[in-house]
């Protein structure tokens, strides 16, 4: 599933690509939708909210989430899709440029001052205005009980991080990734920490969590499993960790460099 910083640049694009224009035809191929027709109304402004994309459309909000296949893609008039047709769940046309959302796992239509419905349930979100460390933290340690990696995931704790952010953090902060909330001294400096990270690489073509921008150096230990720990040579373990038929959360750790929590 994408991370927050995946999501912000596909806002970002389709903001450039749509904002301030009119829609001339939309085309919403999912059955909800099917029959529901936004041309003529302005695109205001394309935002990310964590995970999710919110394209704001006069007073229409269209909510979706990329869950693990979807992407947002633009492309000149005329210009073939660069993928399937099936795959298509919205197209949005405006003057000289469509833009296709395809295999989005979401695709909701609420009204603009009824946002909340799709997204209020989510925490502080880390590239957001709203972002606020304290209440974050304060989100995570109401569930003590549950693993670090585990509260760092989820979304209603803080918006934005995947299971690459969650795993890479974890090592750098020295976490078993299955030591309970309430057994993290400084939770606030590991959460200040990912949030640098996930900042640092929203403007970069390739997420880098070890300061080395080349293939197969970026990152330290995410799906690194039986590989040697980049810091101390350790063979990097893996596993799931309260992964769902819903959702797969696969975490890796160095059992050297994250040494295994203990009641």
């Amino acid at each position: 599933m994408p991370e927050g910083d995946t999501v912000w640049k596909a806002a970002q694009r389709q903001h450039a690509a749509l904002a301030g224009k009119t829609l001339t035809r939309t085309d919403f191929r999912v059955p909800a939708y099917a029959t529901v027709d936004l041309a003529g109304r302005r695109v205001d402004e394309v935002v990310a909210r964590g995970k999710h994309l919110l394209h704001r459309i006069g007073d229409t909000t269209l909510h979706t989430h990329l869950k693990m296949e979807g992407v947002w893609r633009v492309f000149p008039d005329g210009k073939r899709w660069s993928r399937p047709a099936f795959e298509a769940r919205v197209v949005l046309d405006v003057p000289r440029l469509q833009s296709v959302g395809f295999a989005l796992g979401v695709v909701e239509l609420v009204p603009r001052d009824r946002e909340d419905d799709a997204v209020g349930h989510l925490g502080p979100d880390l590239l957001g205005p709203d972002w606020d460390a304290a209440e974050a933290e304060r989100r995570m340690r109401a569930h003590p009980e549950t693993p670090v990696f585990v509260a760092l995931l989820d979304q209603r704790n803080l918006a934005g991080f995947g299971n690459v952010y969650a795993n890479e953090l974890c090592f750098l902060r020295g976490l078993d990734p299955h030591r309970p909330v309430g057994a993290v001294d400084d939770l606030a400096g590991a959460i200040a920490l990912g949030r640098r990270m996930i900042l640092a690489n929203r403007d970069r073509a390739a997420r880098v969590t070890t300061g080395i921008d080349a293939p197969g150096r970026r990152l330290w230990v995410y799906s690194h499993g039986g590989q040697p720990c980049r810091r101390c040579g350790t063979r990097v373990r893996s596993g799931e960790l309260g992964a769902t038929e819903l959702t797969e959360r696969f975490v890796w750790w160095c059992p050297h460099c994250q040494p295994e929590w203990t009641p």
